[in-house]
């Protein structure tokens, strides 16, 4: 079979297993949730030797650091994963749920019912993690999903699959309801993303070139964002204190994540107590500090910032500085050069924090809090699909509620429109 034929096959697969999906009842879908975490955590030495070996060929080819940070399954992260699912299981059931009805004049009765999307193409580079919270979120949404990992988790992924398809078996529920595609041909994704009459919608997790080249030829609806630069802004009223931690725990608990701060922002009456002590911090753990004239004087080992640094997403030890005069200067810099991901504000002023979290043009907006936060395991959303910056149907951390549309529906009691 071409590899067309292939993707199409499990297409039709996919669409009926939605079907079933979307009638399966909350127990069911509990019922498979918890099989596959009780497997995962069965099967935890399998897990980690498919992603040893995936490590190993990774590193062989040269894979960037980031990447292989991505890569990597601890035994802890292997444990999350199976904690994300039980938390998925003990989220309410968002499907059929019935809100906002109004009696009209007429004597009919209007609101809305929450229901599946139907099929959801997932397409995602390096974390093997993504195989286990994409399932879990689309089975318990009652949806479908076709799964096309990246090459360099390609063993990982196949062993996940199956353990996610026997706990779908556990329920009585159809294991093509969950797909991973079994090979690693990139011709695969460009038929994925333009069956239109298969797939609902595609959600990339990736690089900027993947989700460049899946936006520019998609024909099914695409839930993505490109940039994770993310900033943080220390107002003249912050805690120091609380500055320092938060701007060092945003920029070094890891680096190759789309919410770590790729730009700091310092109001000038500030600059030389925080940037002081963050220096110190900085260059302890390695990370190259490029900054702003005004940072450069303050922190002379600074390397000069260009106009292309603020624009950039480093996904490394690499932080951009500016000291700013003001919060308005610092809500321009972030609506101009942001990606509309997330941003933060460190401040002790009620009336600063609420003029951030309004005007700062972000799928997430913090106050006194590290942007590492943005996170749909960290927002109660038992795991994430992905994080969208668009601004239709979802934005943000994709949890249950954005693998969902709404019907209207209307009760009559044998009304006829005059």
């Amino acid at each position: 079979m071409s590899i067309e034929q292939v993707i199409h096959s499990i297409g039709q697969r996919a669409r009926q297993a939605s079907a079933a999906m979307g009638r399966a009842n909350t127990g069911a879908k509990n019922t498979a949730l918890l099989a596959t975490a009780r497997l995962i955590r069965q099967q935890a030495a399998q897990i980690k030797a498919a992603n040893q070996a995936d490590l190993d060929e990774a590193k062989a080819k040269g894979l960037e650091p980031a990447l292989l940070d991505r890569l990597a399954l601890s035994d802890k992260a292997i444990d999350t994963m199976a904690e994300g699912l039980e938390q998925i299981a003990q989220l309410p059931d968002p499907i059929g749920e019935m809100t906002d009805f109004k009696n009209r004049p007429s004597g009919i009765q209007v609101g809305k019912m929450r229901v599946p999307l139907g099929v959801i193409g997932i397409i995602y580079e390096s974390r093997p993690n993504v195989t286990v919270d994409a399932a879990g979120l689309c089975i318990k949404s009652g949806n479908a999903t076709i799964l096309r990992g990246g090459s360099e988790a390609f063993r990982c992924n196949q062993v996940l699959a199956k353990l996610v398809a026997q706990g779908l078996e556990e329920a009585g529920l159809p294991a093509a309801a969950v797909q991973v595609i079994d090979t690693t041909d990139r011709a695969a994704v460009g038929v994925l993303i333009t069956m239109t009459e298969y797939v609902d919608v595609i959600v990339p997790r990736g690089g900027k070139s993947l989700i460049e080249r899946i936006s520019r030829e998609a024909k099914v609806p695409v839930i993505k964002h490109l940039d994770g630069i993310c900033h943080v802004y220390v107002d003249e009223s912050a805690s120091i204190d609380d500055a320092v931690r938060i701007a060092d725990n945003a920029k070094t608990h890891r680096y190759g994540t789309c919410n770590t701060m790729e730009t700091l922002l310092v109001h000038q009456h500030v600059a030389k107590p925080v940037l002081s002590a963050l220096a110190a911090i900085y260059t302890a753990k390695g990370v190259e500090l490029r900054g702003c004239g005004r940072t450069l004087a303050l922190l002379p080992k600074a390397v000069p910032a260009t106009e292309e640094d603020w624009g950039t997403e480093y996904l490394a030890p690499i932080l951009s500085i500016k000291i700013v005069d003001s919060l308005d200067q610092a809500i321009e810099h972030i609506n101009r050069y942001g990606s509309h991901h997330t941003d933060s504000i460190l401040t002790g002023n009620h009336q600063h924090a609420m003029r951030f979290i309004r005007e700062v043009d972000s799928a997430s907006v913090m106050i006194n809090a590290s942007t590492r936060f943005a996170d749909g395991f960290e927002y109660g959303l038992g795991a994430e699909i992905g994080i969208s910056t668009d601004k239709i149907h979802a934005r943000g951390p994709v949890g249950l509620e954005g693998l969902t549309s709404q019907k209207w529906v209307v009760f009559g009691h044998g009304e006829i429109r005059q």
